[in-house]
Order: C-alpha cells, then structure tokens, then sequence
C-alpha cells in the first residue's frame, strides 16, 4: 500500500525553512538603486570632467595668488580690493607680453610650420652625407601623414567654432571661480571649518596651510625660473642667428620647468635640431649652451629662487610627473610636483621619524676606524660598533 503524496493547499501549510527570506525582495530592490545610481553618477562624473578641471585649475590659481592678495591685506587694503588688484595686475602683465611679443610669436610659428619640409630636407641630406643614413624622402612622409591624419583634421575642423567658445566659456568660469575663492578666503575656510570639530579644524587649517605654501612657492618659482630660461635662451638663439628664436625660447623655458630632471634637455632637443639644419657647429654650440644653463640654473638660480619650495628626489619628482601625467594627462603633470609635494609634507608632520641605525648602505665611504660611520654624535644616526671576524660572540651587535 502506497502513501498518497499530499501537497499542501496554502501558503501558510510550506515549511517556514523553504520559505526566502522576507529581506531578500528589498535588498534586491536596494542593489539594482545602487547600481543605477552608481551608474548615473559614473556618467555624469564623466560629463562633469571639465568643470571639475576647471574647478582643480581655479583652486590653484588661487592658491598662487594668496600670498600676493595676503600681503595686500596685511597693509591694510580691503580683501575684495586686494583680489581685484592682484587678479587685474596678472591680466595687464599678460596682455602686455601678448602686445609685446603676440605678432612676432605668431609670425615666427607659422613661419616655422611653412620650414618644416626643408629644414627635415636639409637634415636627411646632412645624415645621408656624413653617416649614409637614408631617411624618408619627405613626400613619402607628407603622404603618410595625410592619409593618416586628412580625415580628422577635416572633421575637427568644424569644431573649431566651438572649441573657441568652449575655451572662452572656460577661462571665465576659471576667473569668476579664482576671485570668489580669494574674496571670501578666510569666510570660505570658516564655512568649512563650522562643520568640524575643533580638534578637526585645526589639523584641516594646517594642511590647507601647507598645501598654500607647497602649491604658491612652486608655481611662482618655477615661471621666475622659466621666465629667466627663456630670456637666457633667447638672446643665446639671436646672437647665432638662429630663425625662430622667440618660440624656440619659450618652448625651453616652459618645458624645463615643469619637465622634472630631464626637462632642459627636452626642451633643448628643439632649438639644437632646429640648428643642426643650418650647420653642425651651431648645433654643438646650443647643445653646450642647454647643458651649462642647466648647472647655473641648478646651483645659482635655482636654489636662491625656489628657496626649499620642493625638497623631493628628483628621481621620485621624475617618476611621479610620469604617473600623474599617464593618468590625468597634461594637467595632473603639471599639478604632478606641487601635489607630491604637499603630500610629502604632511607625511613629515604626521608620521614619526625614526632614528637611522648605522649600516655601510646609509653611506657612500667606509672610514678606517672600528665605528661604521663618523663619531659626530648630533647627526642623528644610531651607532653600532664593528665586530671582528674572529669575535665568536653570539648575537648581534647592539647599540651603545
């Protein structure tokens, strides 16, 4: 005799352990809300990416043009006055040199894009005639560069119109974002702070502190530096009669100073090939010229203008230029130093510093005495006596 299978007949009848559990339909709900807010906001992150840019540039801005507007204020001037001087003067300064060297800088770049063919003529035939390298003929070249690039060029160009507006729109969000952020500075710090704890307001207050002085001292150093290059290079340039001397200048001046280590040499490369197209000797000459600017810039000019602003390894600044710049582009590279900086200098202030022991990979010679280092006792290194080959003592050698 078989036993019926009975199934029951209501909802309440199923066993409460077969049952899904009763938060499972609104946790569902809550993931696929995150998911679509997540992917909302993903999206208009991306949309937002200019602003943003804008918004780091202006914040920047504002910071370089602190200590100018603070020092205004300390004499007495309205904070709104001190902005709107500071601010217009920066403006003036710029139209000036735009009046000044606009025309000839324009001149001299298009002028420089008609010589491209013959001056990469006059290199091919001075490769072919010492070393009896063949390079491209430059109609070869011209073909591959239109069949690579024609297409784009004819589609951006229809956006050129509002590339310009775009640009126009930018610079006065930036202006309009930069006065309103050095106006109400200490209003806008007091607002931040207001929803802090005093304990936090102070530790904020100090990395703004920071930051101000890491970003101001960098920035303003390195146009006094790039200001001083470009000159220099200038009158080197039109004393050797060099064609295209103003932008070749201010190619140098720029890209050395915010081209960490190696950025006088990246600028340099221009100007010397651009003279290796008149004759071999006045592109030695130039390359003589970049390496022993660089020396006077890095134990003259350098230290009395930077005054410490940046104290990093300039294989790390190297390095970090690199990274930024991969991943924020041309702007996180130039943002790339002041930032590392900051950073650097609040690791300093919060995190402990240790004593170093004293070991032969801390020094770069080993003295003759029995100690592994000087016996200067205020140099903070920890010392450690040597202990002889022979010495069959156990353990290590302990620190007196």
């Amino acid at each position: 005799m078989t036993v019926p299978d009975v199934q029951p007949r209501y909802l309440d009848e199923v066993d409460p352990a077969a049952r899904p559990p009763r938060w499972l339909p609104k946790a569902l709900a809550m993931a696929v809300v995150a998911v679509i807010v997540g992917v909302l906001a993903w999206r208009a992150m991306g949309m937002l990416t200019a602003l943003f840019t804008n918004l780091v540039i202006a914040l920047f801005i504002a910071l370089m043009l602190e200590p100018m507007i603070a020092w205004l204020v300390r004499h007495r001037w309205k904070r709104g006055a001190a902005t709107g001087v500071v601010m217009g003067g920066a403006f003036l300064a710029i139209v000036a040199m735009i009046a000044m060297f606009g025309t000839m800088f324009v001149t001299q770049v298009i002028e420089l894009g008609k010589s491209v063919p013959q001056i990469y003529e006059n290199i091919r035939t001075w490769a072919s005639e010492s070393f009896g390298a063949e390079l491209p003929e430059k109609e070869k070249l011209l073909g591959q560069a239109i069949d690579g690039w024609g297409d784009d060029i004819a589609s951006s160009a229809l956006g050129i119109g509002s590339s310009l507006l775009g640009f126009i729109f930018a610079v006065m969000t930036i202006g309009l974002v930069v006065y309103y952020l050095c106006a109400a500075g200490p209003k806008f710090r007091a607002a931040i702070c207001s929803w802090l704890a005093p304990r936090n307001q102070v530790t904020v207050l100090h990395l703004w502190e920071i930051t101000q002085v890491k970003v101001s001292g960098f920035i303003n150093s390195r146009l006094v530096l790039a200001f001083l290059s470009t000159a220099f290079t200038l009158v080197f340039l039109i004393i050797l009669s060099i064609p295209y001397s103003l932008p070749l200048a201010l190619f140098t001046g720029i890209v050395s100073q915010f081209v960490p280590t190696i950025g006088t040499y990246i600028g340099g490369a221009l100007p010397v090939l651009l003279a290796l197209a008149q004759s071999p000797m006045k592109a030695l000459a130039v390359l003589v010229f970049i390496v022993v600017y660089q020396q006077i810039e890095n134990y003259i000019f350098s230290p009395k203008i930077s005054q410490k602003a940046l104290e990093m390894n300039p294989a790390v600044a190297f390095v970090v230029v690199l990274a930024f710049g991969a991943v924020f582009g041309a702007l996180g590279a130039f943002l790339a130093l002041p930032v590392a900086a900051t950073i650097q200098a609040v690791a300093s202030t919060y995190l402990r510093r240790h004593e170093l022991v004293d070991s032969a990979m801390l020094r770069e010679h080993e003295p003759a005495d029995g100690w592994k280092g000087t016996a200067d006792p205020d140099d903070g290194v920890v010392r450690i006596p040597t202990i002889a080959a022979d010495d069959d003592a156990p353990g290590s050698p302990q620190a007196p």
